[in-house]
């Protein structure tokens, strides 16, 4: 989930918005500025319900965001890196780049989010009575007490053990715990989440269609989404378990071909692209410090008219964004960080020295190769695009 708009960092994260997240706050002005307060508390002029159902709406967001921060601080803690978090239609997403290595790292990072909802429920509560205590208006003590029970709903939803719901996660950890197969683990609660999905899918429909009430749409769209998101993470498991026990070195193509990063894009596609069959190098300087990753993809980001001026470098995927790993590495390990502006490909260093390359035609071959039970061979031809689909992470 790309942001539309960053709002900046809050610890180290980048956090931004999606241009659905205006659906919610649609949404909750609809249903509690001209449905539920003007029914509950009447008196006010219409603005004023619209007004404090903005205010709540907003407050709102900000308990989603607080929601997925605490998983992102908990998630850095435990050396998982954290691309952003991101607030959309259906809630708030926290990408992190990798897995938790143990299951009591995966327990506390899932937990963290449910336990902080919790502690602003909490936060609400006592302002909602403070507010009563002080005689303050009806409108205002809404806005504090809406905001306690939905942060509750908002825990106990979470709670749910199904992927990728936080219960889902803690579910997880659990089964990982007690059984010892993490990937088992990770299928099995990926089941749960789809029949979870499936369950809010019908329940949905049911109310769509015999009880006439129009939340229904919504239990629907979240239904969909879970059991979209449990499904891709069912695939990404028995992925992983299809390239258990390999190595980096056992897939990677070594001694890739690399090129100079000063080269313009017309001399590179003339002299090096025409003549070579793969289509991603890696830009090394005259010292043999690596400047980027090249791909053919991302030439296609340069107009004609600018490909004699343009260096590589300049349109290169930068060395902070691309995947990197060393030869005696689970492949296993690796998988959890590739995809990027690299599009899914990583470089192999051994001792500062560049020595191989995976590509997504590598990572095809060895998963074809296990499943055909002849093994696996090392090196591989290039290609553009995935053959693989890595579920972005939600937590």
């Amino acid at each position: 989930m790309t942001p539309t708009i960053k709002l900046g960092r809050i610890g180290g994260v980048q956090v931004g918005v999606h241009w659905s997240v205006l659906g919610i706050l649609a949404i909750l002005v609809v249903a509690l500025g001209f449905a539920r307060w003007p029914q509950l508390l009447p008196g006010y002029p219409w603005y004023v319900y619209v007004f404090a159902a903005l205010v709540g709406a907003v407050l709102f967001l900000g308990s989603l965001l607080a929601h997925e921060v605490s998983h992102a601080i908990v998630a850095r803690r435990n050396d998982i890196p954290v691309e952003g978090i991101t607030l959309w239609l259906l809630g708030g997403v926290a990408r992190l780049r990798g897995e938790a290595r143990t299951p009591g790292a995966e327990l506390r990072i899932a937990a963290a989010g449910p336990l902080t909802s919790v502690a602003v429920a909490v936060f609400f509560a006592l302002v909602t009575g403070l507010l009563v205590l002080a005689d303050a208006p009806d409108l205002v003590s809404a806005i504090a007490g809406y905001l306690a029970a939905v942060n509750v709903v908002l825990a106990v939803f979470n709670l749910v053990p199904a992927a990728p719901l936080d219960g889902g996660r803690i579910l997880r950890a659990a089964l990982w715990k007690w059984r010892g197969d993490r990937t088992r683990a990770a299928i099995w609660s990926a089941r749960a989440g789809r029949g979870f999905g499936l369950f809010l899918i019908f329940l949905g429909a049911w109310r769509l269609l015999f009880a006439g009430f129009g939340d229904g749409l919504w239990w629907i769209l979240i239904g969909l989404f879970i059991t979209s998101m449990a499904s891709a993470e069912e695939r990404q498991a028995e992925f992983g378990s299809a390239v258990a026990g390999v190595r980096v070195r056992d897939v990677m193509t070594p001694d890739p071909d690399t090129t100079d990063g000063e080269s313009t894009v017309a001399d590179f596609l003339r002299d090096v692209a025409l003549a070579r069959r793969h289509s991603a190098f890696p830009l090394l300087d005259q010292a043999g410090r690596l400047q980027g990753l090249i791909t053919l993809n991302r030439l296609k980001q340069v107009p004609p008219d600018r490909r004699e001026t343009t260096p590589l470098r300049e349109v290169a995927c930068p060395p902070g964004e691309i995947a990197m790993a060393e030869p005696d590495e689970p492949v296993s390990d690796l998988l959890e960080r590739l995809g990027g502006c690299a599009d899914g490909r990583a470089l192999v260093f051994s001792e500062g020295n560049l020595v191989g390359i995976v590509s997504p035609s590598d990572i095809s071959r060895l998963v074809t190769l296990r499943g055909l039970d002849t093994g696996w061979s090392r090196g591989g031809a290039d290609v553009t695009t995935s053959p693989y689909a890595r579920p972005e992470r939600r937590v």
